[in-house]
């Protein structure tokens, strides 16, 4: 099979029909479809752009007329536990349901999506739908919204629904991060730790006293890496930050568990990253197809026709 990997949508519907079109796909029998190949989101349907349930619709009647494939992105992931309540604390919700007023940063991320759907029927039907969603993909090539990391991999495999699915019931662990964890420089294997890292990458803390300010000014003393790369052994090499705020970051090395790297098998396809400019891999490997089109950026695919190392000019895409 062949495969368009297509990249954090955040319902920009137009962008998304016009990158189909521009690719072979063509509008039959109420999806998208292609004669010969078969599109994989990575992800991230939802949030900020002007055509939510839209874009939904879309992506899921593709999936529903097998002519798409598609995993869970941390967006999705956010969607259900905003819709889900605690069991363990009635009244209350497995996210937190803070307004923009108040300065909550989720209300505010996840708005767009809520202004569609919030009070009507279709509220329900799409978290189910988000539910039936799994965390990650894997036939000839991988795919994962942000992480494939397989230590925690097979970890989940054990607690999760058939086809590597989130149940209703396991959210409750996967939202709820246990006690200090957060501070751990070597986290233990639990169901918030490995969703976490599957849908929203690895963090890990920086060494006192070092911090690096954010671009809405807050003081940050945890930082991303770039997991990918298994030449990046320091804090300044891995950490995903511009480069003032990178070489800031002392140059020691981070602690052995986040060096990941890729094992040299399947290429593997992420999203989540926010890049810029014009699609570069990531190594010959390891390919990321968000291209920030929430952001006035692009909405990128990589047209996979088979080969075992990955060729920047496979990448497509529409502004």
């Amino acid at each position: 099979m062949n495969y368009d990997i297509i990249g954090d949508i955040h319902g920009h519907a137009d962008a998304l029909k016009a990158l189909l079109s521009s690719m072979g796909y063509r509008e039959s029998k109420g999806a998208w479809r292609h004669s010969e190949r078969q599109a994989v989101f990575v992800g991230d349907f939802i949030d900020r752009g002007p055509k939510q349930l839209e874009t939904v619709d879309l992506v899921r009647r593709m999936v529903d007329a097998s002519s798409a494939q598609a995993v869970m992105g941390n967006h999705e992931f956010n969607a259900i536990a905003w819709y889900l309540p605690d069991l363990k604390q009635p009244g209350e919700y497995l996210r937190p349901h803070l307004s923009a007023k108040h300065g909550d940063k989720n209300y505010r991320q996840h708005e767009a999506f809520l202004n569609e759907a919030i009070g009507t029927p279709r509220h329900k039907e799409v978290i189910d739908w988000f539910l039936t969603l799994p965390l990650w993909l894997e036939n000839e090539i991988r795919v994962v919204h942000a992480c494939w990391h397989q230590p925690f991999i097979e970890y989940l495999s054990e607690w999760l629904a058939s086809g590597n699915r989130l149940s209703a019931e396991l959210m409750v662990e996967a939202s709820r991060e246990p006690a200090n964890e957060a501070e751990k420089d070597t986290p233990d294997e639990t169901i918030f730790k490995a969703v976490e890292a599957l849908t929203k990458g690895i963090e890990i803390p920086l060494p006192d006293p070092h911090f690096f300010v954010d671009k809405d000014g807050h003081k940050r003393y945890r930082v991303r890496t770039s997991w990918w790369n298994s030449d990046a052994a320091t804090y300044r090499q891995a950490a995903l930050l511009d480069a003032p705020s990178r070489e800031a970051l002392p140059d020691e090395p981070i602690p052995a568990h986040v060096c990941i790297g890729h094992d040299g098998g399947k290429p593997l396809f992420i999203g989540h990253y926010w890049r810029s400019g014009n699609p570069e891999l990531l190594s010959d490997k390891v390919a990321c197809v968000d291209y920030s089109i929430a952001k006035g950026g692009k909405l990128v695919a990589y047209r996979w026709d088979g080969e075992p190392l990955l060729d920047k000019s496979k990448f497509h895409w529409v502004s």
